[in-house]
């Protein structure tokens, strides 16, 4: 641990190329270990790293702590779940493109023509709760996002992956505290905090996509795009329920 995080907490202007190689040699033999205990002892070891992992970054926004020892143990943690296997629990299931089917559902509720008053004008506004009332081109969907990570990096993500991608932005909106970030800063000052939470969603959702996660974390290229799109989706949407709640 203490050499990675001698790596890791370097300054900027030391980081070499190969830094995230030595990095991940230096987690090789905690998930040797890892790997030589029996499934029962791996899932508990993971329940505790990850109650460690929760319970500190969230303390850790609300009181300073002045024990670097448990910074660096919590930096070594983070980057260790994502290495550690995965614990098979039964068949794998490949999702394909019709996963996204999965999200709709046609039921009649009711039946009738829908009548317009008489003598009311005015303009008929596209709701925003869902993105519609955004003009065409301000930002890029995340099915885009899939598309534009496969040409830039080579990588062959499908609908499904689009799914794990959904979730983190989901976690993201529902967390009160970036909402709160978001009303208060501009989108520039909203990234500071955003790309570090960022960081602990991805981790937390290691499980449902390894491959994503890891490549997030090993890449930066690869972080900063996704980041960036992310970014976009979140602080809109925080916006955009703001304006709508203010105006109702």
């Amino acid at each position: 641990m203490f050499i990675f995080c001698k790596i890791f907490y370097k300054p900027a202007s030391s980081q070499l190329p190969n830094d995230h190689a030595k990095m991940n040699a230096c987690l090789s033999p905690a998930v040797g270990r890892f790997t030589q205990l029996d499934e029962e002892k791996q899932e508990e070891f993971k329940k505790v790293i990850i109650a460690f992992r929760n319970l500190y970054s969230f303390m850790s926004q609300v009181i300073p702590f002045q024990d670097s020892d448990l910074e660096k143990l919590y930096s070594f943690l983070r980057f260790l779940l994502t290495k550690l296997p995965k614990i098979e629990r039964g068949p794998m299931y490949s999702f394909d493109e019709d996963v996204a089917l999965k999200y709709y559902r046609i039921e009649k509720t009711s039946e009738g023509a829908i009548q317009l008053e008489k003598g009311k004008k005015g303009d008929l506004p596209g709701p925003l709760s869902v993105g519609t009332g955004i003009k065409k081109g301000e930002e890029i969907e995340l099915s885009r996002l899939i598309d534009l990570l496969n040409e830039r990096f080579g990588t062959e993500f499908k609908a499904g992956d689009q799914l794990f991608f959904d979730s983190i932005r989901e976690d993201a909106l529902s967390d009160s505290k970036l909402e709160q970030a978001a009303l208060a800063n501009t989108k520039e000052n909203f990234g500071y905090v955003f790309r570090k939470a960022l960081e602990d969603l991805f981790i937390y959702r290691t499980d449902l996509n390894d491959e994503i996660v890891a490549k997030f974390m090993d890449e930066k290229d690869f972080r900063e795009i996704v980041s960036k799109y992310l970014l976009e989706q979140v602080y809109e949407q925080f916006r955009a329920k703001a304006q709508k709640g203010s105006s109702s």
